[in-house]
């Protein structure tokens, strides 16, 4: 049984993704930060200073996520973040000759699944001038990848100058929300902007960026979590957004 809150043009659910998002029908576009799949072990003496990185193990935000709840019946566009090891594996007959060479060496397995349901896809990058201390024998976390993957009728849009497929914004520190992988609003924003429709869907809110965003944005979002906590807190701030935008 999931707990409803509605605040405004918004619609949260306090419970899980997968059982929920199937019963809220189609929106326009799915974005989310889903758990990642990684290896979030080591950091030596930097992984003391960086508590997040052991709250994203505490709460199985390193365990990735069932790619079934992306679905092209549910949304017309989707909007997926994910960790740089999850672009490993290539699956070369996933790509169509729409994807120009930089995407076709980068769209990864986890993708695999949305190529057959999107008509096409892009890869876009948020960059960060302040990235995680600790890298893993990798190189540093300074780019965060994500997918706009959509159908005809649901392109990418807004002013040409904010087409681009990168933005430069500094991480949000987790202590300001109490969540380990809050995404900033220069991100979120730029994120709603470049998605075409009215309805806007996050089936993993954590702490509700997404619909602070698109309630700025004018739009209708549904959110999804299952942490109690974060669920207050995405409450609070979605709460905030719609009355500021009353004000």
């Amino acid at each position: 049984m999931s707990h409803i809150v509605k605040i405004g043009a918004a619609t949260l659910y306090l419970g899980d993704a997968y059982e929920i998002r199937p019963t809220l029908g189609f929106h326009d576009a799915d974005v989310m930060d889903p758990p990642y799949l990684f290896n979030n072990s080591g950091g030596g003496a930097y992984r003391a200073a960086r508590g997040a990185s052991d709250q994203i193990v505490t709460e199985g935000l390193d365990r990735g996520f069932d790619h079934a709840i992306v679905s092209p019946e549910l949304c017309g566009a989707v909007v997926i973040f994910c960790h740089n090891d999850q672009l490993g594996d290539l699956i070369p007959a996933i790509v169509e000759d729409e994807l120009n060479d930089f995407d076709a060496l980068l769209v990864a397995d986890m993708f695999a699944a949305l190529r057959p349901k999107f008509r096409r896809a892009a890869l876009l990058a948020w960059i960060k001038p302040n990235p995680a201390p600790h890298r893993n024998k990798h190189y540093l976390a300074d780019i965060e990848p994500y997918i706009h993957a959509w159908n005809q009728g649901f392109a990418p849009v807004g002013d040409h100058h904010d087409m681009h497929r990168w933005i430069n914004a500094g991480s949000m520190p987790s202590k300001v929300y109490g969540h380990p992988t809050v995404k900033p609003d220069a991100v979120m924003d730029k994120i709603i902007r470049n998605v075409a429709g009215e309805s806007v869907c996050d089936p993993f809110m954590g702490t509700g960026s997404t619909g602070v965003a698109a309630i700025r944005a004018g739009k209708r979002f549904v959110g999804i979590e299952r942490n109690p906590a974060h669920f207050e807190t995405a409450c609070r701030r979605i709460e905030d957004a719609v009355s500021m935008g009353a004000a």
